[in-house]
């Protein structure tokens, strides 16, 4: 059996993917930019294909000779308001595909919510994905699910920002709405449990844990395990849906438009009132509480598969060196220091940057950047880091996304993803000659307009002196893990 797993750069896909193999499957990955998956382990036990759901004739190019196909593509994150236009258009395509080829079964992830009630835009539109896609001839099997909770899901990273950084937290009148979150590690045997339907039937299923609990409770569930102290909460109840996203997203990595169709759809209950999927008991799944656990230990023993900010809003993001830069105006900071770690050695501190590493000079400056950033609407800091060392192209790190990361040629590319009048680049290459290493550092800056080159002007007393630090530091902090390694 061959599986096309679309999606296979999100949250759900990327974890997806090991494990249908481990099932013995042909696997065929599709993704708009197939360069996101080369680091990962998995990636040359698969076949990947480069297509769009927005592109009908790429979709039908990658189902060709799949039996069945996993859709898991949602644009929240990088389509804005615009979302829910965007789903339905690559579900139609998607459909039509699914039509036009052999493909026996669709298999489709979408959002809990009862069809009598006044769902919010965000809930309405993951359920009319499932209804365009079972309007075709090909057989689709919908799974409904609640809030995921696994390390690096869009609502665990919430629930753990906003208790982590709350001691005393206002109560919306969302935090009282029942909802039966499920365990990642469920959810992804479930959707595998589809492959033994042999039927030519659609189903809608439900799937949701043990447990129905309310947000409140959830984060005062997370505070035992995290060891925090009990959250003082205060009742709320006209706290605005204006307001609500705004004060989330200073707390969290969740940037405010993706935090408001989620909390627009707290407001509706979010529990299993339908058929469940043949085979699923309750007692087998994990608790809530016990998803968290597992969720912790995988935070603290960096072994995060996954993360909800490996979904970026365009295709391929563009290198500084790519022709279509060509004739822009491009603003550069370039440092070379040359030095005696080995190219493995420089490369390993060079990407080790942001997270807890920092960036090697003035790293007040840069939490400054980041909190005025979160204030403006940005990512800020606040996405950290999925691994202290490894990274893979396409993951987000801070607030910059990894466009480049090859350990083999010693290159590693950022480009940033703050609120900046242009777009933004910092990256780092090793040059191995005669005499050494050297280290090549560039920022590289695009402007927009006159205001984007206002913009690098005005702050480059500041970044000349901290890029020239950080070059150098970079290159000591090479020398001394090579100073320290057995000969």
């Amino acid at each position: 059996m061959k599986a096309l797993v679309t999606g296979a750069t999100g949250y759900i896909g990327g974890r997806l993917v090991p494990r249908l193999l481990n099932r013995g499957l042909d696997v065929r990955c599709m993704t708009r930019d197939p360069m996101r998956l080369n680091l990962d382990p998995w990636r040359g036990e698969v076949e990947v294909v480069a297509a769009d759901a927005l592109d009908q004739d790429s979709v039908e190019e990658a189902m060709r000779g799949c039996d069945v196909a996993y859709y898991l593509i949602h644009s929240m994150a990088s389509a804005g308001k615009d979302f829910a236009e965007v789903d339905r258009q690559a579900a139609n395509n998607v459909r039509a595909a699914a039509d036009r080829s052999e493909l026996r079964r669709l298999v489709y992830l979408g959002a809990l919510g009862s069809d009598d009630e006044d769902l919010s835009p965000h809930l309405h539109s993951r359920q009319e994905i499932g209804r365009i896609l079972a309007s075709g001839s090909t057989p689709v099997t919908e799974y409904r699910a609640a809030v995921i909770i696994g390390s690096g899901s869009t609502s665990f990273e919430m629930i753990r920002h906003l208790t982590e950084l709350l001691p005393i937290m206002f109560r919306p009148s969302w935090t009282q709405t029942r909802c039966q979150p499920i365990a990642v590690r469920n959810v992804l045997e479930i959707l595998i449990s589809a492959l033994d339907d042999a039927s030519e039937q659609d189903h809608i299923y439900e799937v949701g844990g043990p447990d129905v609990v309310t947000y409140e409770e959830m984060t005062q569930i997370y505070a035992e395990e995290a060891g925090l102290q009990r959250r003082v909460v205060i009742p709320l109840p006209l706290f605005s849906n204006r307001l609500a996203p705004r004060a989330v997203a200073l707390v969290t990595p969740l940037v405010t438009e993706t935090v408001a169709p989620l909390i627009e759809s707290m407001y509706n209950d979010v529990v299993v009132r339908g058929e469940t999927p043949p085979g699923v008991e309750l007692a087998d799944l994990f608790t809530y509480r016990e998803s968290v656990q597992r969720a912790l230990w995988r935070i603290s023993e960096w072994d995060v598969e996954t993360r909800w900010s490996d979904a970026v809003a365009r295709p391929a993001l563009p290198l500084p060196s790519d022709p279509h830069w060509a004739g822009a105006r491009m603003e550069l900071d370039r440092r070379a220091v040359l030095s005696s770690a080995s190219a493995d050695d420089l490369f390993w501190a060079f990407s080790r940057i942001g997270g807890d590493v920092g960036y090697y000079t003035m790293n007040w400056a840069w939490r400054m950047r980041g909190a005025f950033d979160s204030l403006i609407g940005g990512v800020g800091l606040r996405r950290g880091r999925r691994h202290p060392e490894e990274l893979h192209p396409g993951e987000a790190l801070d607030f910059f996304r990894v466009v480049e990361a090859d350990p083999a040629k010693h290159r590693l590319t950022l480009q940033a993803e703050m609120k900046v009048p242009g777009i933004a680049w910092l990256g780092w290459r090793v040059e191995e000659g005669e005499d050494g290493c050297t280290l090549v550092q560039k920022a590289g800056f695009v402007p927009r307009g006159l205001l984007g080159r206002l913009y690098w002007w005005t702050l480059l007393p500041f970044h000349a002196p901290i890029f020239r630090r950080m070059a150098r530091r970079i290159a000591t902090a090479a020398e001394r893990r090579r100073s320290l390694q057995p000969n």
